[in-house]
């Protein structure tokens, strides 16, 4: 039964991306010495490395009421603990599959044999204007082509929904509310851990004349963070969603 079988499938894909090329296997492994190093060296630097290399995922672990901290008996303390260090695989397997379907991107090609080239086929609206401008042409196609995985799938979709709702809380808070507090916050979990690139610079222009720009290039280069992990969300997506070769017996 085709339908009965697509939940079960779906699993093992999602296993077989995050455990089957270098650059999956790599950050497992990297995850896996950061988890060590906290339980090692609690008191150290290292006690957040795990929440980080699992981010953005791990950080919906903020929101949720049971976690390291919990107050209770030891059983519940246990508990808590327990269900951090399993959200925390779980973010793991998940970015691990990210990263696999990324690298695992010309794979196929790669499987199906040596093909003759195809003739390469021309298109008239390049043929026109100067070289300038053809080049332009290309650039923005393969910027297009590049882009497109991030809005022709709902996860990256509702992704770019959470990053554009951290986003407009952020940029209200800051030039409307009169307090902001930690509004920034939202916007820098929702695009980890890229969004720790978007930081030098409102750093620096808030301490120039031009201070008030300072929420503006954070939401900016945390709009570029997100854009990318939904991205590399929507690789994912299409990984997920390819079907896979039936064997001759069914």
């Amino acid at each position: 039964m085709p339908t009965a079988s697509r939940p079960r499938r779906l699993p093992r894909r999602l296993l077989a991306l995050a455990t089957d090329n270098w650059l999956a296997r790599g950050y497992l492994t990297v995850f896996a010495a950061s988890l060590a190093a906290t339980f090692l060296f609690p008191e150290s630097g290292f006690a957040t490395s795990p929440m980080m290399l699992t981010a953005p995922l791990s950080f919906l672990g903020v929101v949720l009421p049971f976690g390291p901290g919990t107050q209770g008996s030891v059983a519940v303390e246990v508990l808590a603990i327990g269900f951090w260090f399993v959200w925390l695989l779980l973010c793991a397997f998940v970015n691990a599959a990210v990263l696999g379907a990324l690298a695992a991107k010309s794979a196929p090609a790669a499987s199906s044999g040596p093909r003759e080239p195809l003739p390469p086929i021309s298109d008239p609206s390049e043929e026109k204007g100067t070289d300038t401008t053809r080049f332009a042409r290309r650039v923005l196609r393969s910027t297009r082509a590049l882009l497109v995985p991030a809005v022709d799938n709902w996860l990256a979709r509702g992704y770019l929904v959470v990053v554009a709702a951290s986003l407009g809380f952020f940029l209200y808070a800051a030039y409307v509310s009169p307090d902001p507090g930690f509004a920034g916050i939202w916007p820098f979990m929702a695009t980890a851990p890229l969004s720790i690139l978007a930081l030098p610079l409102p750093t620096l222009a808030e301490y120039s004349p031009l201070a008030w720009l300072s929420p503006l290039t954070f939401a900016a280069g945390a709009a570029l963070c997100g854009l990318f992990n939904a991205v590399l969300l929507g690789r994912l997506a299409r990984k997920l969603r390819a079907r896979e070769p039936r064997s001759a017996a069914i």
